[in-house]
């Protein structure tokens, strides 16, 4: 079932989604070579209890980090471990921030060091995915909009779109009907209403869309080796568009 927020409950979300963003930022000041992405999950933590707030999906069914951080060709879920991040790496670092019962939900890539082109490029047009589908994300759209705004953007550019896993309604736990394909056709699928909240989260591919699943039950990794790319926002449907949450320069 689909569920429409109040007023109330996305000011809450918001204010939640701010301090996620906060918290982004300052993972941003510590993506450096040497540095390891356990200790970036520990950093989240302490910063958001800090700031009175909880890692959602820490304990989601039986996760046990505060974030998830994805390298290279890591599509997303990757657990935070002790190896440092070596020059040259991509890392997709997403975490879920409750506060006060508000749920906020982002995933930023990071370039660590001196990034091929080929790299900055993946990540220019994954962020410029998220964007183009967040302008379709209005009261009376369908969520095959959303998704066409992605897959068609990304495949001119030479790229592919992950199709195992989706953006999702969100609010009062981490995953709510409805799920958000980053792919599909334009005027299908269940309309956008007023009062939704979602989340957007392209993963887009340099080879193949597929996606293979690591030992640990977890981690999704490209099946051809290549790299992936994610950024995502949540955001509200009002009837004057969307108001992406978790927006980063709002803070």
């Amino acid at each position: 079932m689909i569920t429409l927020k109040s007023e109330r409950e996305i000011a809450l979300m918001h204010e939640a989604g701010k301090l996620l963003a906060r918290c982004h930022r300052e993972v941003a000041k510590r993506i450096n070579p040497g540095v390891t992405t356990l200790e970036i999950d520990s950093f989240v933590e302490n910063y958001l209890k800090k700031n009175g707030a909880t890692p959602e999906q820490k304990g989601y069914q039986g996760y046990e980090f505060a974030t998830c951080a994805s390298i290279n060709d890591e599509i997303c879920h990757g657990f935070p471990r002790k190896e440092p991040l070596k020059n040259g790496d991509l890392v997709t670092i997403d975490f879920v921030v409750n506060l006060n019962g508000g749920l906020a939900d982002s995933a930023w890539t990071y370039l660590v060091g001196d990034a091929s082109e080929e790299a900055k490029e993946l990540c220019k047009v994954t962020k410029q995915c998220l964007y183009r589908a967040i302008r379709q994300a209005k009261p009376g759209k369908r969520l095959g909009d959303i998704g066409h705004a992605i897959q068609s953007y990304a495949e001119t550019k030479g790229y592919s779109v992950v199709r195992d896993f989706a953006g999702h309604g969100l609010g009062p736990t981490i995953h709510e009907e409805p799920n958000i394909p980053h792919y599909g056709n334009p005027g299908r699928g269940p309309r956008l209403k007023e009062g939704m909240v979602i989340t957007i989260e392209p993963m887009i591919n340099i080879g193949l869309w597929g996606s293979q699943m690591d030992a640990n039950g977890w981690t999704a990794r490209t099946v051809d080796g290549t790299l992936s790319a994610q950024y995502e926002h949540t955001l509200a449907i009002t009837k004057d568009g969307p108001i992406i949450l978790t927006e980063q320069d709002d803070v």
